[in-house]
């Protein structure tokens, strides 16, 4: 039997909050509930700052993370160190990592991984600028950190075979973090230990 909502402006709020990842129909009506019982003020905080963020949010000239600058903040610190280059998916795995506190370098977010099975390529990630700043020199490592699927190992193939022919080394975590997890789940320890444990990228 179709869920009956006594409002349609209540229907069409739990339909879109239900389009938000890992949110079911019931979720979504128990949210949009909760911000119902919110004072309006707050309501509107939230909703401004959601379109702000939308219409204003800017990525990284460098590593193409989250920035609210032209360039972010690790890439923009002089007290980086700026030969080592971590390869992450997208913005968790650098807070992920980033949480640990044993990573100093900076951070190339490709924006997703290779995945066939969902239509992505190569050419659907930010491939073609990490070989131009591994090319422009001075980098002396390259950390492999994606999450330890077929897909990140995919792609973690594919990239090292683009940056062989560059004097670089090239590292992958150590596989304390456990196959098939996802970087953004891992505790900080387990985290800080592979990352510290990096072993060379087959």
């Amino acid at each position: 039997m179709l869920e009956q909502y006594p409002s349609k402006l209540l229907e069409r709020a739990v339909d879109e909050m239900a389009k938000l990842p890992g949110v079911g129909r019931k979720t979504a009506l128990r949210l949009v509930l909760h911000l119902l019982k919110r004072d309006t003020p707050e309501v509107l905080a939230l909703t401004q700052a959601l379109a702000t963020l939308r219409q204003e949010v800017r990525y990284c000239k460098c590593c193409h993370s989250i920035s609210d600058t032209e360039l972010c903040q690790i890439c923009a610190s002089p007290s980086r160190d700026r030969t080592l280059l971590c390869v992450v998916e997208n913005l968790q795995g650098v807070m992920a990592i980033e949480a640990t506190g044993q990573f100093h370098g900076l951070y190339h977010v490709l924006g997703g991984i290779i995945s066939p099975m969902d239509g992505i390529g190569p050419g659907d990630i930010e491939v073609e600028s990490l070989v131009e700043r591994v090319a422009a020199g001075g980098i002396g490592e390259v950390i492999f950190a994606l999450s330890p699927t077929m897909e990140g190992d995919t792609t973690n193939f594919y990239i090292s075979r683009r940056l062989r022919p560059y004097e670089v080394k090239l590292t992958t975590l150590a596989r304390g973090v456990s196959v098939g997890d996802d970087l953004e789940y891992t505790d900080e320890v387990t985290l800080g230990r592979s990352l510290l444990g990096r072993v060379p990228l087959a």
